[in-house]
């Protein structure tokens, strides 16, 4: 086996290692949300809310899980392109899917199980795919400037969008929000990584460190409400689909590694795309939890 190829299995190992952690840092902190939920009217934590958090070891082990998921996971960015580990995360949502459902003595129905198999199969065939054709390329201060560029307006609509919608904001909004920060913030933890690697670690790269800061923040703050909003498997299910569907994207339209990718393979990139958004889809409505918190 060559070494190349040795290194990015390493690196679709240690993703998978840290979507487990994941999976069961979600339960964890999902458990302590809801809690804090209780006996509190429809709408975003409040801060008092969030700081309570602090104080509940459930969050706080769930945390310490997620954070040695992020520790897996910038490993194995550092290891290979981002459009093949990024999507690895969708082991997460099994996981979770089956620990929620024992936890919560819930029982998953036939179309909640095609919903996480829709999911789950999309990524799996996009990262096949992917693990084929991507390739490191150099980053330049030129894709670095149209990266930092897409999340300021992004930061920008949501924060027009929380400000005058805040009340009407459901699970699967929060869910989007995450999910498309939490892209972002894989893609400036891939492109700070290749930079130091490259030897460019200038402004530029500073900044992007700054953004990806604001990514996790408002990121977090999204997640801790969906948790508050919907079952964990749900929010999973947003954040190991909607997160590297935007990370592949911005890598392959912004930084180029799927250069090398024929017609047929973007074709099936987004057909796999469209199967993996649509199980998310199909989650949010039949999930038995969601409905147990709307009725």
């Amino acid at each position: 086996m060559a070494s190349g190829e040795l290194i990015r299995i390493t690196a679709i190992l240690l993703a998978a290692l840290g979507a487990v952690a994941l999976a069961f840092g979600a339960q964890l902190q999902n458990d302590a949300v809801g809690h804090e939920k209780k006996n509190r009217a429809k709408g975003a934590l409040s801060f008092k809310q969030m700081r309570s958090l602090l104080a509940r070891p459930r969050w706080l082990a769930g945390t310490a899980l997620m954070v040695v998921a992020i520790v897996f996971q910038l490993t194995s960015l550092g290891l290979a392109p981002i459009i093949v580990v990024q999507p690895v995360g969708a082991i997460a949502l099994v996981i979770t899917s089956l620990v929620n459902a024992r936890s919560t003595k819930t029982k998953l129905s036939k179309p909640t199980i095609l919903a996480v198999l829709l999911c789950t199969l999309g990524i799996g065939a996009f990262v096949a795919m992917a693990s084929g054709v991507a390739k490191e390329v150099e980053l330049t201060d030129d894709r670095l400037r149209e990266v930092l560029l897409v999340l300021v307006v992004i930061l920008a609509i949501f924060a027009v969008l929380f400000v005058f919608f805040s009340r009407r904001i459901n699970a699967l909004t929060y869910i989007l929000g995450a999910g498309i920060l939490y892209g972002f913030v894989a893609t400036l933890a891939k492109v700070v990584i290749q930079r130091i690697f490259q030897g460019d670690f200038e402004w530029l790269t500073v900044l992007c460190l700054v953004g990806l800061v604001a990514a996790v923040a408002l990121g977090g703050w999204f997640v801790q409400n969906a948790y508050a909003s919907g079952p964990p498997d749900l929010v999973i299910a947003g954040l190991t689909v909607i997160d590297p569907l935007v990370a592949v994207s911005i890598g392959i339209v912004i930084l180029g590694e799927a250069q090398q990718a024929d017609l047929s393979t973007m074709v099936g990139f987004g057909f796999s795309a469209i199967i993996a958004v649509s199980g998310v889809y199909l989650l949010s409505k039949v999930h038995p939890e969601v409905h147990k918190r709307v009725n």
